[in-house]
């Protein structure tokens, strides 16, 4: 079940939001019960007509179990039932989180100035395979300049910024003894991270609705790892990584609503000391993941029309996967050697019908389809496999029927209709899918009442949501995660 209330409201120059929200949840499988609870809130003042600053404070807390991956055949026969190790060793997550932040925005003339900082404090509590105690620092900030301004006949747009996030997690890993009780002391590491950025991104228009692009990135990080329990030997570490990403593109403007693009750009990705997934980095021998990807694609509206639609293939080198390569752990990331990941992005909303049952009402179809063809090239070991993990075809499609009072209603699926790879080694499959689900609603525009009420999963269809890849596995190997069964979900809010 979940409450939230929100508020907010504007005073002269001054103007806030706040918005807090209780979740309790008991899960659909054993040993997955938890409860969240979430305040946001900004607060902005205009120092000036050309002047603003505002502050945001998030504040989380997240209590969790963890049912754990299970063997192809209970995920599909016993989808309710947690894995036993998981249950008796009362996995669980549980994080107290704290951000706040500000951002400052300047008007000099053309010129849009933007700067800002943030502060994160994290505690993890993560009874697993191990009982991880962590203590997560986070702080930076960026500066950014658009400028937008006429050079000749011809309007220049020049984007610039520099980005700092830099951060440190104190971590303890101890025994877990059943019943999440703390043992002794097994791991002991402070975690540094550096990430230092500096970019820029010209837009020179050629012709009023057509710019060509071009940008360069650079980026610094740095990796720094302290072991201080040395009694199964020094595990510390520092690695450094230096990286350039420059792109070149073309945009043009078809009319106010519409565009076309295209763009080849490279991309870098440094590994993480991450206190959510808890997969450390060897900081001595982990590359970064390097990519060079171009696309073209397409975006825009009508009255009765939107879409966006986007052509794409990266061609990867030493691609960071997280494997899973024993039971009841944590993944292990590794480098890939060279992969590809190309495939279609497309997304569209469009009216059938208008006026059938009265003036004003319409009938929309509404699609999000994803193509994906993501295999090694030529690995020493797995040659040209498919990556695991990601079904090449996916859709999610609804019929929905709206009224002018704010009444809708419609059938809607999710469809995966081909199987999928669960590890590297291609011999384990997640099978094919389809939901069938249903809402009917109440929304008026303005303030009052709203509602709804949907049915999901509405055959109590068995099926594999997704799956933790393995390097190597079997129909035995407890990687897969159960999809949820047959589920009603309502709820009711109040606007003034």
């Amino acid at each position: 079940m979940l409450t939230q209330a929100s508020s907010g409201g504007a005073q002269g120059p001054f103007d806030y939001f706040f918005t807090a929200s209780k979740q309790r949840f008991e899960g659909y499988r054993d040993h997955s019960d938890g409860d969240q609870e979430r305040v946001s809130s900004n607060f902005g003042y205009r120092l000036s007509d050309d002047a603003e600053t505002r502050f945001y404070l998030n504040v989380n807390t997240i209590r969790q179990q963890l049912p754990g991956e299970v063997t192809h055949e209970a995920a599909l026969h016993a989808p309710t039932r947690a894995d036993s190790e998981f249950e008796r060793l009362d996995q669980q997550r549980n994080i107290d989180s704290q951000r706040l932040a500000n951002k400052t925005t300047v008007l000099l003339g053309p010129t849009v100035l933007e700067f800002g900082v943030f502060g994160l404090n994290r505690h993890v509590k993560h009874p697993i395979y191990q009982w991880l105690d962590y203590d997560v620092r986070d702080y930076g900030g960026f500066v950014r300049a658009t400028d937008d301004r006429e050079i000749g006949q011809f309007r220049n747009r020049l984007v610039t910024g520099f980005n700092v996030h830099n951060g440190t997690i104190d971590n303890q890993q101890y025994i877990n003894q059943p019943g999440a009780v703390k043992g002794a002391l097994a791991a002991s590491n402070v975690d540094k991270s550096k990430n230092l950025s500096a970019y820029a991104e010209e837009s020179f228009f050629i012709q009023p609705d057509v710019a060509l692009v071009a940008g360069l990135q650079y980026q610094y990080s740095v990796r720094d790892r302290q072991d201080r329990y040395l009694s199964d030997g020094d595990q510390s570490g520092r690695r450094s990584y230096d990286l350039f990403s420059p792109k070149l593109g073309v945009l043009w403007d078809v009319d106010e609503t519409s565009q076309v693009f295209a763009n080849i750009s490279r991309s870098a990705e440094v590994p993480s000391y991450d206190a959510n997934t808890f997969t450390s980095p060897d900081s001595a021998s982990l590359n970064a993941q390097k990519a060079v990807t171009l696309e073209v694609g397409s975006r825009g509206q009508r009255e009765d029309l939107n879409w966006e639609v986007t052509v794409y293939r990266s061609e990867i080198k030493d691609e960071l996967q997280c494997l899973t390569t024993a039971p009841w752990s944590p993944c292990t990331v590794v480098n890939a050697d060279r992969t590809v990941h190309q495939g279609v992005e497309l997304g569209f909303g469009t009216v059938i019908l208008k006026s059938t049952l009265s003036e004003g009402d319409s009938i929309w179809l509404n699609a999000a389809y994803t193509y994906n063809d993501f295999f090694f090239d030529n690995d020493a070991r797995y040659g040209h496999n498919d990556l695991p993990g990601v079904p090449p075809h996916y859709l999610r499609a609804e019929l929905l029927y709206k009224h002018s009072s704010g009444f809708y209603a419609g059938p809607n699926t999710e469809w995966v209709p081909k199987t999928y790879y669960a590890d590297n080694d291609n011999f384990v499959t997640v099978d094919e899918y389809i939901l069938w689900s249903f809402r009917v609603g109440y929304e008026p525009q303005g303030a009052g009442w709203s509602g709804y009420i949907e049915g999901r999963n509405l055959s109590d269809t068995l099926y594999i949501a997704n799956v933790a890849v393995a390097g190597t596995a079997d129909e035995n190997t407890a990687i897969f995660n159960p999809g949820i069964g047959r589920e009603v979900r309502a709820g009711v809010s109040f606007s003034w």
